[in-house]
Order: structure tokens, then sequence, then C-alpha cells
């Protein structure tokens, strides 16, 4: 896989798309790696009388896989400097079956001094968004 350069950078540029998907045992490895065992992230019973529909991914764990598109794009000419979102909509995992996750790249800004770039994702549920204002700046070496 090539790596971005940002010589080669413009921005509205689409740089890069993954799909994701979660299912119960991606939340459970989660919970158990991050400590996080709200109940509502494994417990269907306990999600219903909260008012979801279904247990929900964790939303860090949204937040961290979708950077992977990033990541897998800079190489080692490049890091992530800086990295934000909000949390929008959560994401219902099925049982049994996945929740399947869009997340596209795009340049959003080029910094020639400082020699970054912020990449712009869009990350997708059934069509809507989960992930808003979710902003990468890359700073280039």
């Amino acid at each position: 896989m090539a790596t971005l350069s940002f010589s080669e950078l413009a921005v509205g540029q689409q740089v890069g798309a993954k799909t994701i998907e979660f299912d119960r045992s991606s939340l459970v490895k989660y919970a158990g790696a991050s400590g996080d065992f709200n109940p509502i992230h494994w417990n269907d019973t306990f999600a219903h009388s909260v008012g979801l529909d279904s247990v929900i991914a964790h939303g860090m764990l949204t937040m961290g896989a979708s950077v992977t598109v990033v990541e897998e794009l800079i190489g080692s000419d490049a890091m992530i400097a800086d990295y934000q979102t909000r949390f929008s909509r959560p994401i219902a995992v099925p049982n049994p079956g996945v929740a399947v996750v869009e997340v596209v790249a795009q340049v959003g800004a080029l910094d020639e001094d400082a020699k970054t770039a912020r990449i712009d994702l869009t990350v997708t549920f059934e069509g809507a968004r989960v992930l808003a204002k979710t902003q990468v700046v890359v700073k280039f070496l």
C-alpha cells in the first residue's frame, strides 16, 4: 500500500476508505482491554431497560477503530498529531450478526508552513453519522 505524501495531497481529496465490523465478541474484547464493563455494551436486558434497542458498541472502540484508516496510510514519515471527534449516535450490535461501520477519509485542510494535513473522517452506520466533526491532524516529518 502506498503511503500519503504531503506534496501529493489536495483539499477535498479522498485518501482512504474502510469498512469495520463489530460483533458481540468485539465488544467483550474491548471491555476487557479498556475496563469498561458498562452493561449497555454486553447485556440486552439492561440495554432494553434504559431504552436501547440492543447493546451498543463502545464509543471509544468506534473512535479507535475509525482512525486506523489514517494510521494505515501515513507510514514512517508522518505521525498523528491530534485526533478528535464527537459521539453523535450509538451503534447497535446485533446478536447474532455484525454492525457494519463505513469510514471515509478526506483531506479537509493543508498547512504548508507546518507541513500538516487535517484529514476529516466520515463515519457512518446504517447511513447515519455515528461520529461527528471527526478530524485527524497528520504531521509530516
